[in-house]
């Protein structure tokens, strides 16, 4: 693996898949670690779009959208960067088990691993619309859903799994007016529709959501679209809170502001911060024009639960867009509070194809205040084999450290007609040290709660919010733990050898 220091003045596509400004500041060095490069076909897969996942096995998990032995693979990585192949998909006939992965994982309370495909499944033969999958974390995959275009057609948005047990997703396209749908399913597989976009007259209810979903604190559902809303007939977008009964409300059309000023067509999910304000990102939109003219460069947003939002920073902002510009991805909370994210294009280092105006893309972190530090700038090493274009979120082991991919860069594999990398798995180091985190964030008294963490050897404690609990030592990653009469909501502390280590969130007692 190949070990890299970056800083602010390091010497110097869109997805393929259907398609008040604050201050930048300059940080010192941080240490970015390329662990894994992709070889394409026939070996590990090519392109991965989406971010990873840390499992109760310590291992991360996540998707490349081709290659692999046929049409896209299902990986794990350790946090050392040995990459196994877990699954690679279209191995049955007509690709009936799915095809072209570009969605994230997720990993439910029973231990399975959930994810979707983009095509493949057993309908809209050929090419499919679509599937719905669990896999046991050794690679036992089940086909749960295949999208048939009336149900939804394309899902690219990470699922959620819900306080109730069930997961709640999107679909791009398809549905009763054709621009997607939010729908649920249950962890063996029984399907409903939520909702089908484009119900209301041009749209206002959104269309084309690419992101997924988040569950927040009050137990509605919000995500965004990249199209529709009230302000113009094409790509603006929406925030959206709908229940798991599917009542939805549209609580922010976006290009209220002239000239698109507060973003436009957030393509990523949204994130709850522990404020209990959500936050994203739009690809487009915002203040200042990137490289590419037009549209704006992209912004990050707060949002109230009932709609109220702020633009935190407008890319672009510094000359050449060294800054970032066009975030495709979403945020993480980081344990010290501030959020982290990637930009798709800009930064100091030019692509290694296109136009190099364009940039390879960045690393930053914002605070809630709205000050942007740019962490990283992609292709730093000759040939950007540390990478370039980061598509999926951030993901914060609980060693510390961020972990996430590039769908481009790193050593340049054979299938590519163009002399590029097929994506790499990478690490960031900040500083942040060790902590837990509980599986679900939210529980009643006697509940059986995962615990995931680093070196819980020999853990002689585990408190909620102060209160001693009963816990099982299941591996150094995994404690299972039951929730204690008279625990009442905050945080949660295991004693190790090597310390006391904390949750990132409060865990919520229901």
């Amino acid at each position: 693996m190949k070990r890299i220091s970056s800083s602010s003045d390091s010497p110097p596509l869109v997805a393929r898949v259907l398609l008040l400004c604050a201050t930048a500041m300059a940080l010192p060095a941080q240490t970015l670690t390329t662990l894994h490069s992709f070889a394409g076909s026939p070996a590990d897969g090519e392109w991965p779009f989406a971010g990873l996942v840390q499992a109760t096995n310590g291992d991360l998990y996540g998707t490349a959208y081709d290659g692999g032995l046929n049409s896209g693979t299902l990986f794990k990585v350790t946090p050392g960067g040995t990459l196994t192949t877990v699954y690679s998909f279209c191995t049955q006939s007509n690709c009936s088990d799915g095809a072209l992965p570009a969605a994230g994982l997720v990993q439910a309370t029973s231990g399975d691993i959930y994810g979707t495909t983009t095509a493949g499944g057993a309908n809209c033969v050929p090419g499919g619309c679509g599937t719905v999958f669990k896999t046991t974390p050794a690679g036992a995959l089940t086909t749960l859903h295949s999208f048939d275009g009336t149900d939804g057609s394309g899902p690219l948005g990470t699922l959620c799994q819900a306080t109730n047990g069930n997961f709640y997703g999107t679909t791009l396209q398809g549905g009763a007016n054709g621009p997607g749908t939010v729908f649920e399913i249950t962890p063996n597989g029984t399907f409903g529709t939520l909702h089908s976009f484009c119900t209301q007259p041009g749209c206002a209810d959104g269309a084309s959501p690419y992101g997924g979903l988040v569950q927040g604190t009050d137990g509605s559902l919000y995500g965004t679209t990249s199209a529709g809303g009230t302000n113009c007939s094409g790509a603006c977008g929406t925030v959206f809170k709908i229940s798991p009964a599917g009542k939805l409300a549209t609580i922010y059309s976006f290009c209220t502001q002239s000239r698109c000023a507060d973003g436009q067509s957030p393509y990523a999910g949204l994130v709850q911060g522990t404020d209990g304000n959500f936050y994203g990102t739009t690809q487009s939109g915002g203040v200042n024009v990137g490289t590419f003219g037009g549209a704006g460069a992209g912004t990050v947003f707060k949002i109230t639960p009932t709609g109220a939002l702020t633009t935190l920073y407008s890319f672009c902002s510094q000359a050449g867009c060294t800054d970032g510009q066009t975030p495709y991805a979403g945020l993480v909370q980081g344990t010290d509070g501030d959020f982290y994210g990637t930009t798709y294009y800009g930064g100091t280092n030019p692509l290694s194809y296109s136009s190099p105006a364009f940039g390879a893309g960045t690393l930053f972190k914002v605070t809630p205040a709205s000050t942007l530090t740019t962490l990283y700038n992609f292709c730093s090493q000759v040939g950007c084999t540390d990478g370039e274009n980061p598509m999926g979120e951030l993901v914060q082991d609980t060693n510390g450290e961020f972990y996430g991919t590039t769908e481009y860069g790193g050593v340049v594999c054979s299938p590519n007609s163009v002399d590029v990398g097929c994506g790499t798995v990478f690490s960031l180091s900040v500083g942040l040290g060790a902590f837990v985190e509980t599986q679900t964030t939210s529980g009643e008294v006697g509940a059986s709660v995962k615990i995931l963490g680093t070196n819980l050897k020999g853990a002689t404690r585990v408190a909620f919010n102060g209160t001693p609990a009963s816990f099982k030592l299941v591996s150094g990653s995994e404690i299972t733990a039951t929730v204690p009469p008279g625990a009442t909501t905050g945080k949660v502390r295991v004693v190790t050898p090597g310390g006391t280590l904390s949750s990132s969130v409060p865990f919520r007692i229901t």
